[in-house]
């Protein structure tokens, strides 16, 4: 039985004073035993300062260099051996704003996948289609060959998680249907079967993201092979991530 696991990406938000508060508000709703593992990924300003706190959940980071050595001369850059020496424990990598404002294609994303799994980071590998290749009726074709070109040979149940984000529906209010949600995560894990075994393949989370809020969480969560959510606007107020988070409790 996978566990599902709930993730919020913070983006580029939060001021000192605001994301200290918002994460101690998280983590002081996290505590205690609960069914589902929780995840947040703060700015990299905030990072090291999040994952200092008191905490019982994830803390992962936005993203890591692609560089293949832990320091060196690649300025601006932060490797993932930096990002798990600032304590956490996560990195998501291949976001589709990544991809699209930092031209990442997939073999870039699978190298950071990969960074971050060598440094002892779980990966968070983001796939997802435009709303023109869905309409174009390509979506299955594009996530699948994201899939194949995005995820690490070296990646396993323990150490990597796939998100699906519809680029469409980020931020947009816009919700796949439940059976659109469901088909998807369906050819994801028949994708991962392919290239890296069907064990590996049956124990890997694949989470939702795209728009999911209090008032759809339950039903998006209840599709099968979905294994849980990745948060954006909502993981910025503690209220409506735990709102969400509860559902599964």
């Amino acid at each position: 039985m996978r566990r599902k696991l709930i993730a919020g990406n913070w983006k580029m938000n939060c001021l000192k004073a605001d994301g200290m508060a918002l994460a101690k508000a998280v983590f002081d709703k996290a505590r205690g035993d609960l069914p589902f593992d929780v995840l947040i990924c703060p700015p990299m300003s905030l990072l090291g300062m999040v994952a200092a706190l008191p905490h019982t959940i994830g803390v992962g980071a936005q993203d890591v260099a692609v560089a293949p050595k832990a320091s060196g001369a690649y300025t601006g850059d932060v490797s993932a051996e930096m990002v798990r020496d600032l304590g956490a424990t996560h990195a998501i990598v291949g976001h589709s704003e990544r991809r699209a404002l930092h031209d990442e294609e997939d073999f870039i994303v699978q190298t950071k996948a990969a960074r971050a799994i060598e440094a002892g980071l779980t990966a968070v590998i983001c796939i997802g289609e435009t709303l023109e290749e869905r309409e174009a009726g390509k979506a299955l074709d594009v996530v699948t060959d994201q899939v194949r070109g995005s995820v690490p040979v070296i990646a396993t149940a323990e150490n990597c998680v796939i998100a699906y984000e519809p680029i469409w529906a980020i931020g947009t209010g816009k919700v796949p249907t439940t059976a659109d949600v469901a088909e998807v995560h369906a050819a994801i894990r028949a994708e991962l079967a392919a290239i890296l075994g069907s064990e590996i393949a049956e124990g890997m989370r694949i989470l939702y993201g795209g728009s999911v809020k209090p008032s759809n969480a339950k039903e998006l969560l209840a599709v099968d092979n979905v294994d849980g959510a990745l948060i954006g606007g909502a993981s910025l107020k503690a209220d409506d991530f735990w709102a969400i988070a509860e559902t599964q409790m």
